[in-house]
C-alpha cells in the first residue's frame, strides 16, 4: 500500500529534494512577483500566489509481501508545482510465476523520466500513455498521476482503483472515483492486449488553496480506512512528512 500525503503551500524557501520537499521562488522571481503585485492597477484581478507541494510518503506492504517490498510503486517530482504518482501491481500475476511488482516499478520509473518531456506538456494522461508504451515488463497495474500547476490547479488522471482525496478545513473537499469492470476487477494498464490504455483514464482537475492536504494511495488504503478516519488522523499532525509515516 503506497500512501503519499502532500500539502499545498506558498513556497518560502529554496528547492529541497527528499522524502519531504518544497519548491520556491528564486530571489529574482520573487522580486518580479512583488513588483507585479505592487504595480497592478486596483481594477485588475489580484495576482494569485503560486503553489507547490510539501510531501510525506510511506509504503506499507501486505504482511505476506514484506520480504520483496510489496507490489506498489510511486514517485515524487519537483517539476513545476509538483508531480506525484502511484501504481499498484495486480497480484494475480503471481499465479503465473510473474513478479507483480516489476510492471508498476518500471511504469513509475518511466513516468518519472518523462515528466519534463515536451510531448507530455504537463498532461498526466499523456504521461501515463508514454510510460505505459515504454514499459516492457510482464504484468499490469492500476495507476494515478497528479500534476500541480503553479496557479494552483491540480490535474489528475486515474486508471483503476488508486485514489486521491483533497482535505480542506477538516473535510473531504474532492475525491476521485474508482473504475471497475466488476467487484475486485479494476481497470488496469497491462502488458497484454486485454488491458486498458491511457485513453481510458478518468481525467479531473481541482483548484487548490494553501493549506489543502492531498492524500493519494492504492486501494489498499481506501478499502481499509474510511474517509473520516483519514481526516481525523491528519488533524493530529501539522507536518505531512510525519502524517505520511504515521
Amino acid at each position: 500500500m503506497a500512501v503519499p500525503i502532500f500539502r499545498a503551500s506558498v513556497p518560502k524557501s529554496h528547492p529541497l529534494i527528499h522524502s519531504l520537499f518544497s519548491t520556491s521562488f528564486t530571489d529574482e522571481t520573487s522580486k518580479k512577483r512583488r513588483m507585479l503585485v505592487s504595480c497592478a492597477p486596483s481594477a485588475t484581478k489580484p495576482v494569485r500566489e503560486e503553489l507547490s507541494f510539501c510531501v510525506g510518503t510511506h509504503l506499507i506492504p501486505h504482511p505476506s509481501k514484506v520480504e520483496k517490498g510489496g507490489e506498489d510503486a510511486f514517485f515524487v517530482s519537483t517539476h513545476n508545482g509538483g508531480v506525484i504518482a502511484v501504481a499498484d501491481g495486480v497480484s494475480g500475476w503471481a499465479e503465473q510465476n510473474v513478479d507483480p511488482s516489476l510492471f508498476p516499478k518500471e511504469l513509475m520509473a518511466y513516468a518519472s523520466s518523462f515528466v519534463e518531456d515536451v510531448e507530455v506538456n504537463d498532461n498526466p494522461q499523456v504521461l501515463i500513455g508514454k510510460a505505459h508504451a515504454a514499459t516492457s515488463s510482464i504484468g499490469s497495474a492500476t495507476v494515478i498521476v497528479a500534476m500541480l500547476e503553479r496557479n494552483g490547479i491540480l490535474k489528475i488522471a486515474n486508471v483503476g482503483d488508486c485514489g486521491l482525496r483533497v482535505i480542506r478545513e477538516g473535510k473531504v473537499y474532492f475525491s476521485t472515483s474508482p473504475q471497475e469492470h466488476y467487484f475486485d476487477c479494476p481497470f488496469q494498464l497491462s502488458s497484454q492486449a486485454f488491458g486498458q490504455t491511457y485513453r481510458d483514464a478518468v481525467v479531473s482537475s481541482v483548484e487548490l488553496i494553501e493549506g489543502d492536504t492531498i492524500v493519494m494511495g492504492s486501494d489498499g488504503l481506501f478499502d481499509n480506512v474510511f474517509d473520516h478516519e483519514i481526516v481525523s488522523t491528519l488533524t493530529g499532525y501539522r507536518d505531512v512528512a510525519e502524517a505520511g509515516i504515521s
